[in-house]
């Protein structure tokens, strides 16, 4: 595919091995199946290890990031997203629980859905709502870029100039704005 109309940024994490298929792998092994069709790869960023959370309940996380130029629909490419990690073994049993991959839509173009009333209220939630809430319906951008350090520093690596479209920072501006110690617990593998 040499031309795409939208641009996606996908969070990609794992910290459960497949048999003797390691985590990175499987994010590699990832990445390469979305590319089969209708997805084209235009950056990636390192690989990253991150502490499970909440702390202790699992092993440390493996965490990436991508960009992709596609033709696919947000809701097509959620749904090819969602496939690729069931073919990785991935089980939704609980909400934040470790698991062999992780593939997060986290931004269609400019796109904010539902609208930007209903993605502030899912930014707003608060923790114990986050752990149990779960949106019925695509919420985009993703409504923890600005917490995660584990998202903002793969998304850093490759997307640095992405402007948030509700809250008008760039990827750059919003690791600044986390604390610092946030960041010492990511570490480039």
């Amino acid at each position: 595919m040499s031309e795409f109309r939208s641009m996606a940024l996908i969070a990609l994490g794992g910290n459960l091995p497949i048999g003797e298929q390691t985590v990175v792998r499987s994010l590699i092994g990832a990445i390469e199946l979305l590319c089969e069709s209708e997805v084209q790869l235009t950056a990636v960023s390192r690989f990253y290890q991150t502490p499970c959370f909440p702390a202790g309940a699992g092993p440390d996380f493996v965490n990436a990031a991508i960009a992709v130029g596609t033709n696919l629909e947000a809701d097509a490419l959620l749904a090819k997203l969602h496939d690729i990690e069931a073919s990785f073994a991935r089980k939704r049993e609980q909400r934040w629980g470790t698991r062999t991959l992780d593939l997060d839509l986290i931004a269609y173009d400019a796109v904010v859905r539902p609208d930007r009333d209903g993605f502030l209220a899912w930014k707003d939630l608060s923790l114990d709502q986050q752990m149990s809430d779960a949106p019925e319906q695509l919420i985009l951008p993703h409504p923890r870029i600005q917490d995660r350090a584990f998202v903002l520093a793969p998304l850093r690596d490759i997307a640095a100039d992405w402007c948030h479209p509700v809250l008008d920072q760039t990827v750059d501006e919003m690791c600044k704005a986390l604390p610092k110690d946030e960041f010492a617990a990511v570490s480039p593998l």
